[in-house]
């Protein structure tokens, strides 16, 4: 609390001097007064002769040491006296020159004149007492008043330093500084002013009469000589007792209210200017002290306007702190997010509800640039109201706004009235009632991704540190999306590759072309996301044929002619990968199939097979943006797999059709040598056979010996004829070719070593080389039985199911039966396989023996 100031109070009162300070000047003056008079007197006397007797000459000396004692007292007028006597004598009364006491007239006239003196300045003295103490009575009145004045002036300065001791708010500390000044000062009006950077001055507290003339929070320009302005421009006290010829709207509204004169002091807080202090009356000029006054409540208000401001910059350093404190655990909150590796979409939420709620904003949303030109709200946009920018709302470039500054320069910025906005953001941004908005730039790893949007709908701009307070966020998105593109990427790269292996196992299960062909579609699809996904073959007459199709695309076996600017035609024309980002210059029979489809993006690659190009891949997106610039690349690996499973499967058709060749020359080898033997060989013996019975029984008796001979060769003959017969019917039956397989079988079984339970459930007769391979695969697997298994019976069953020829063969034998150690299991197996047909084989030892067989019906 700033020290009352006493001195210059006490400096102001006015104490009558001492006497004896007035009597040595009266004294002197007296002396003055009759070395004038006394010589002038004397010799104005002399010119005058004997004009005047001498009573009259007496009085004149008498009346001139009369004046000595008016003037300056008793000392002055006996001297005066003295000298009066002396003079008078000297040139008046005979005999001159001789100035004597013993002379009665010369006693007479001293005696007189010094009675005179006497009589005189006792008069003068009792005259001059009497003025004095009334003199000292007015003082003393007057010191009294100024006491009392200046005790309710310090008891005025006490109260108001008390209120600023107490730490009360400036604006309470002003009215009662208003009200003190006024009534201590005596004043009509009592103003206090601010002064503003521009020069004006705002009002903060006014007393007086008809308040709302210069109201408070009014602003004002004040014109010299007022003395507020002068007050203002100084630096220092100022009055003015005449204001009717001051200028301006503040000094004519102060005549309207009757105010005469004015008396104003500056306020200077730590050094500074601050305002100032006015008082006016209507009565006339204040007193000569009112500016010294006012210095003290001047101190008391800079005083008090400086703890205000300390404590408001306190109090701004504990809201600093707190707001550090909030954003900092914000920050935390995201980076413990983007630490656990959330998915970016949370993320993006998360830190609008963030930044909207702790900037205190009307809007808060995160924008992405897409590759067309615009942005795209990515999150969730927060607001503090009911609505918010809906998610995937696109906006375009273009005009004044955040979105298109941000994008042309790659830096923050702001608009702090959207008056002066445009563009398709501007226009979105008023729809939501923005009017001041900041946008801080989103960049990944160098590049620009997007930008964090904040608004407000208050008529003032966004904080000076709004585009600092971002950045920290920004950098944490930058992160996230970041971790998220590496994630996605991974994921995007895991996914791929357990497509391939999806894709690779098929092609190692040598699965058939068809089955590939879909497989490969619908992962390439689904992993690129795409609407639609087909294979289709070139054929050698001009046209593609669809092998494969995922999704709502044309229909497996649809062609499509060549010609126009599509993926099919300019794949084939150039032999290397095609896109079309663009359907609306798209042309050919394949764009109009395209466009009825609603594809608007396409990518198409190529697949060769051992180095001729055999067709395309083609997946197609119905979404306005392309697809990704990558896509070709990671088709390339579906294609590969594409090419090895159409390489392995026409080498697998082609070595399946050249053991077919194999299987049916060896059939037909048979077939010739069992045709041989049956029409050739086996006639010959029995013609042969047929003459040694015929000689035999020719034979004349005499030689017994003989036809005995000749019938043991006969016999050995015919035992030869049936050898070659059943060797015959080994190699190929002629029941198979006549009966058909049933028949066959039952002959097999009926022959069998064992009870063969039969069960054929078909009637169908599968092509000759099938039904050829079913009887031989029976036979060789109840030979084996028979000869290794030590089965006490078998069951043979044969149907057909989806135009597959199924045998079944189950005996309970041993068992331990394993192809791979060179049984006749693998003969049975060549033979299956070379037809395209399958063979399992289940042989746990002690548990028998199990062997199903599958074999198309007809062959291609």
């Amino acid at each position: 609390m700033p020290t009352v100031p006493r001195e210059p109070a006490a400096s102001r009162l006015r104490l009558p001097a001492p006497a004896s300070r007035l009597s040595w000047r009266r004294r002197l003056a007296g002396a003055l007064t009759g070395l004038v008079i006394l010589p002038l007197l004397t010799m104005g006397l002399i010119q005058l002769g004997g004009v005047m007797n001498l009573p009259s000459q007496t009085l004149f000396y008498l009346l001139a040491v009369v004046v000595v004692a008016l003037a300056g007292g008793l000392v002055p007028a006996l001297a005066a006296a003295v000298a009066a006597a002396v003079l008078m004598d000297h040139y008046f009364i005979p005999p001159l020159n001789d100035f004597a006491i013993a002379d009665s007239d010369n006693v007479v006239t001293l005696v007189a004149f010094v009675l005179a003196a006497a009589a005189t300045s006792l008069v003068v003295g009792l005259g001059a007492r009497r003025r004095e103490a009334e003199a000292l009575a007015t003082a003393n009145a007057e010191s009294r008043e100024e006491l009392r004045v200046l005790a309710d002036e310090q008891a005025a300065l006490r109260r108001v330093a008390t209120l600023v001791a107490r730490g009360v708010t400036a604006t309470e500390v002003f009215a009662a500084v208003a009200h003190e000044v006024g009534s201590v000062l005596g004043a009509d009006t009592s103003t206090i002013v601010r002064l503003d950077p521009d020069g004006e001055v705002t009002v903060l507290t006014r007393i007086g009469d008809h308040p709302d003339s210069i109201p408070v929070g009014s602003r004002w320009t004040l014109e010299l000589p007022l003395p507020l302005a002068v007050a203002l421009r100084t630096a220092r006290p100022a009055r003015l007792d005449d204001q009717s010829q001051v200028p301006g709207a503040y000094a004519d509204r102060l005549r309207r209210l009757g105010i005469r004169a004015g008396v104003a002091a500056p306020i200077v807080v730590e050094g500074r200017l601050w305002g100032g202090i006015g008082v006016g009356s209507r009565r006339g000029r204040f007193p000569a002290e009112t500016d010294e006054r006012m210095v003290g409540f001047t101190e008391l208000v800079g005083t008090a306007i400086a703890n205000a401001e300390g404590r408001a910059q306190l109090e701004e350093s504990r809201g600093e702190l707190g707001r550090l404190a909030e954003e900092q655990a914000a920050l935390r909150r995201i980076a413990t997010l983007v630490a656990r590796g959330l998915p970016a979409d949370e993320v993006f939420a998360a830190v609008t509800e963030e930044v909207g709620r702790l900037l205190h904003v009307s809007h808060a949303t995160m924008t992405h640039y897409d590759p067309d030109g615009a942005t795209r709200v990515v999150t969730a946009a927060w607001s503090s109201g009911h609505t918010a920018f809906p998610v995937g709302t696109r906006v375009g470039h273009g005009g004044r706004n955040v979105n298109t500054l941000v994008f042309q320069t790659g830096r923050p910025a702001r608009i702090d009235d959207y008056d002066d906005a445009d563009g398709p953001a501007a226009e979105a941004a008023r729809e939501f009632g923005i009017r001041a908005s900041v946008g801080v730039p989103i960049s990944v790893e160098g590049r620009l991704w997007g930008v964090m949007f904040v608004g407000s709908g208050r008529e003032e701009p966004m904080p000076a540190d709004t585009e600092v307070r971002l950045a920290g966020f920004t950098e944490l998105i930058a992160t996230a999306i970041a971790n998220a593109q590496a994630r996605m990427e991974l994921r995007g790269f895991a996914e791929e590759q357990a497509a391939l292996r999806r894709v690779a196992t098929l092609v190692a299960r040598a699965a058939r072309p068809e089955e590939v062909l879909a497989a490969v579609a619908e992962e390439a699809a689904r992993l690129l996301q795409a609407h639609h996904a087909s294979m289709s073959r070139y054929e050698p007459d001009g046209a593609t044929r669809v092998a494969a199709a995922w999704g709502n695309t044309l229909p497996i076996g649809t062609r499509v002619g060549f010609g126009g600017r599509n993926v099919n035609t300019q794949v084939f024309e150039t032999g290397r990968p095609v896109r079309i980002d663009n359907y609306d210059d798209a042309s050919g029979a394949a764009a109009e199939g395209a466009h009825k489809l609603g594809i608007r993006a396409s990518v198409g690659v190529p697949i060769s097979v051992d180095g001729r190009l055999w067709g395309v891949m083609f997946v197609a997106s119905t979404r306005q943006e392309p697809l990704p610039a990558d896509t070709e690349a990671r088709l390339a690996g579906f294609t590969e797999l594409v090419a090895t499973a159409i390489a392995n499967a026409e080498a697998q058709a082609a070595l399946t059709a050249s053991r077919a060749r194999i299987v049916a020359a060896a059939d037909d080898a048979r077939r010739r040598i069992e045709r041989d033997l049956h029409d050739g060989t086996q006639q010959r013996l029995v013609s042969l056979s047929l003459a040694l019975r015929v000689a035999q029984f020719t034979e004349p008796a005499v030689v017994p010996e003989l036809r005995t001979q000749i019938g043991r060769v006969a016999d050995e003959l015919t035992a030869a004829i049936d050898e070659l017969r059943e060797l015959a019917r080994g190699i190929h039956p002629p029941i198979l070719s006549e009966g058909g397989l049933g028949p066959a079988l039952r002959t097999l079984a009926r022959r069998s070593a064992i009870p063969v339970e039969l069960d054929i459930r078909t009637e169908i007769r599968p092509a000759d080389c099938i039904e050829v391979a079913a009887y031989y695969v029976v036979s060789e697997a109840l030979t084996n039985t028979t000869k290794h298994a030590r089965a006490s019976y078998a069951q043979v069953t044969v149907d057909e199911r989806d135009a597959l020829l199924r045998l079944s063969m189950v005996d309970d034998g041993v068992g331990g039966a394993d192809p791979a150690r060179g049984s006749g299991l693998i003969g049975l197996r060549d033979r299956v396989q070379a037809l395209g047909g399958s063979i399992e084989v289940n042989s746990p030892p002690g548990a028998g023996t199990a062997i199903l067989v599958e074999l198309p019906l007809q062959l291609d």
